[in-house]
């Protein structure tokens, strides 16, 4: 009998097909999905993402530069909570806007997912200037309520340590940061959702025993944002040069585990379909 189209979703698939392929409850929860996040390649409402990408990375610029802020003016805040704080705010942003944009929240992600073939490249520009504008917009709201305190935040090598040496830890925590997502994504480890535990969780790790060098950034618009918003850009360039590093050895990794990528999971993550 022919599937009318009342039972067919608008990506092509039957309600029957969606059954078979996932499950009754998981292709209950997709039919219940509005026509644009089923939809990931409609550019009609590619607004939507990008919103996703620029709030959520506000939230995340703003915990993250913030709790350095505060930690300035009051003293009370200090380096556990710091730097457990953003993990805890990326968990929650993956689970709450994460169907919608795939929250990538960091340009070395997008463009990881991009040289895996996990998402298009003509998408690149957009998300990465959503992120930027987030970024600013926090750090434009932490300078209207506390000034410059704490530099607004600005990432630069603790006491005691080198440009070199903020360099290469970044490089090699955003290796394990981008790792962790491609491995979370891909077809043969996907887990959904509880992929924003295994990322939150690094990201809190990482910065428990690497924060003291460099700040444990792992995301050039964390770093960049606080630095424009203040207008003094010396000291920057191990914060974008090591994330771009460290992403693109990820991106190696992820090939000597798991082949070139494009795997159908991994693009669902990558462009927020998993949920």
């Amino acid at each position: 009998m022919p599937t009318s189209a009342h039972d067919r979703d608008p990506s092509g698939d039957s309600a029957a097909a969606l059954r078979a392929r996932h499950g009754a409850h998981i292709a209950e929860l997709m039919e219940r999905q509005p026509v644009w996040g089923r939809q990931f390649t409609d550019l009609s409402h590619e607004w939507r993402r990008l919103f996703a990408e620029s709030f959520g990375t506000l939230l995340l610029v703003l915990v993250g530069a913030g709790g350095a802020v505060l930690d300035a003016k009051t003293g009370s805040i200090g380096r556990v909570a710091a730097v457990t704080a953003p993990g805890l705010l990326v968990m929650a942003v993956i689970l709450g806007m994460g169907a919608v944009s795939g929250a990538h929240l960091n340009p070395v992600v997008t463009v990881a997912f991009a040289l895996r073939r996990d998402f298009q490249w003509r998408r690149v520009p957009g998300y990465l200037a959503a992120q930027l504008v987030g970024g600013v917009l926090a750090c434009l709201f932490l300078r209207a309520l506390f000034g410059t305190t704490g530099q607004l935040g600005a990432t630069r090598p603790g006491p005691g340590f080198t440009t070199t040496q903020a360099l290469l830890i970044e490089a090699v925590l955003t290796l394990g940061l981008v790792s962790t997502i491609l491995g979370t994504a891909s077809t043969a480890q996907n887990v959904g959702p509880l992929a924003a535990l295994g990322v939150g969780g690094y990201i809190v790790l990482a910065g428990l025993w690497a924060s003291p060098v460099s700040g444990a950034s792992m995301n050039p618009v964390r770093s960049l944002a606080p630095d424009l918003v203040r207008g003094d850009l010396r000291g920057l360039w191990p914060y974008l040069l090591g994330p771009l590093i460290g992403s693109l050895l990820a991106v190696a990794v992820a090939f000597v585990l798991r082949g070139p990528g494009g795997d159908p999971e991994a693009v669902k993550a990558a462009q927020g379909r998993e949920a």
